[in-house]
């Protein structure tokens, strides 16, 4: 089974709490604090898999994590970090936020290996905060959130070469017949309900590689058949293979089949539509007498500057001409950039910039839970050891606008508030 799109959450490793914990020693009665450092979150890192060629994989995965970090322990005892999560894609894989819709990681080269999303910082022990004015501080830092996010993974095939026309003209037959793809081929429509890659070979050291695209039809541009699902695979490509029937056994007009093909092509990309294509003219041995499809196609596509290669994938008239005549094209021709990326800390970014500074709702027991910017920013450094912990972290919360942004929301004294699961009795 082919599956080239899939939707999937990620989410790296949180860090692991600093300790708040003191020594105790035999006859020292106030040990110093002994707090070690939480270990990092696990990333999720992605990696091209040269045996992989679709997403088929993740077809039932809806959420993939990594490892969160281990929280610090006493004596100075650091946790341990918590393991990378590495996600192995074929080449071509597009990664692209949920939302937006933002190209957020191209992953088109062989070999490409990239961190995604990074890892919670673990949180410092106790031990760092003690001072000539702190001897015996009783707290310590929360490990950072690892970093979450829904996305779209897609897969664009890429090929070299690229076949297109309508449906039985031919595609299949002439993949199979100039590589080792193995494409099923019948006299009916849509026989190919999947992209196949073949590798062509020029010689002992040249080659390149080609891909039969589903038949496309009117429309195709808006999903009509099978043409939008496909269009996709060959917008990486470097050539145009475009196989029009020539026999017209089948009632077609080749020059009307050429036009509508590029039509649909010029619709979805406009840079689809530039690209160089080799048309031609496939089923010649079925040409009948008195059959002028060949000479008109010739003499439309020589006004536009095109040549027009005759082939009878059945005889081999012809293939070989097309194949040689493509290679020095291939290697002097670079792979264009399709979209720029986006760096996905500008989409956290975002989100916490768009996050109002206080987000505070009465909940069904008469709780008014407490959300929003400010506290986020807080709670990504100080963990709940003790009570002064908690105070401090009130404390901090009280500097930056809580107070008052409870009273504007009409908060009275003896109201009960929710902070992270910590509730406290407000008073003014």
């Amino acid at each position: 089974m082919f599956i080239d799109e899939v939707v999937i959450e990620l989410r790296s490793g949180n860090g692991g709490n600093g300790a708040a914990t003191f020594r105790r020693e035999k006859n020292v009665q106030f040990g110093g604090p002994d707090g070690g450092d939480g270990g990092n979150g696990g990333n999720i890192i992605f990696e091209v898999d040269n045996n992989i060629n679709t997403l088929l994989d993740f077809k039932f995965i809806k959420k993939i994590e990594a490892e969160d970090g281990i929280n610090g322990q006493k004596k100075g005892m650091y946790g341990r970090n918590g393991e990378d999560r590495i996600i192995k894609v074929p080449v071509g894989t597009m990664i692209r936020d949920y939302e937006t819709n933002a190209l957020l990681l191209d992953l088109g080269e062989y070999g490409d290996r990239k961190v995604f999303l990074k890892g919670g910082m673990g949180g410092r022990g106790n031990i760092h905060f003690k001072s000539s004015i702190k001897k015996t501080p009783k707290y310590s830092e929360r490990g950072r959130l690892g970093q979450e996010i829904k996305v779209k993974m897609e897969l664009k095939m890429l090929a070299d070469v690229a076949l297109v026309g309508y449906p039985s003209v031919g595609k299949s037959s002439f993949i199979n017949k100039v590589s080792a793809a193995k494409s099923k081929v019948a006299n009916y429509h849509f026989t190919t309900l999947k992209p196949k890659l073949g590798l062509v070979k020029v010689d002992d050291e040249k080659s390149f590689v080609i891909a039969d695209v589903p038949g496309l039809i009117e429309g195709a541009h808006e999903g009509k058949g099978l043409g939008h699902r496909f269009l996709k695979h060959i917008e990486r490509c470097k050539i145009i293979y475009h196989l029009v029937d020539i026999s017209g056994f089948e009632g077609r007009d080749p020059i009307d089949d050429y036009k509508k093909i590029n039509e649909e092509l010029k619709k979805y990309s406009e840079k689809l539509s530039k690209k160089q294509q080799f048309v031609i003219a496939n089923k010649m041995d079925l040409l009948y007498e008195g059959n002028e499809n060949y000479n008109k196609l010739e003499k439309y596509l020589k006004e536009k500057g095109i040549t027009l290669y005759p082939v009878s994938v059945i005889s081999n008239r012809g293939v070989k001409e097309v194949i040689q005549n493509t290679y020095d094209i291939i290697i002097n021709t670079k792979r264009e950039e399709l979209e720029e990326s986006m760096d996905v800390e500008i989409i956290f970014k975002e989100q916490l910039e768009s996050m109002p500074d206080w987000i505070i709702e009465l909940d069904e027991e008469g709780i008014y839970e407490v959300g929003g910017k400010m506290v986020e920013s807080v709670l990504r450094t100080y963990v709940f050891a003790n009570d002064d912990s908690i105070v401090n972290f009130l404390h901090i919360l009280r500097k930056k606008g809580l107070e008052e942004e409870l009273e504007k929301y009409g908060v009275t004294d003896g109201d009960t508030v929710r902070i992270n699961g910590i509730e406290f009795d407000f008073v003014e």
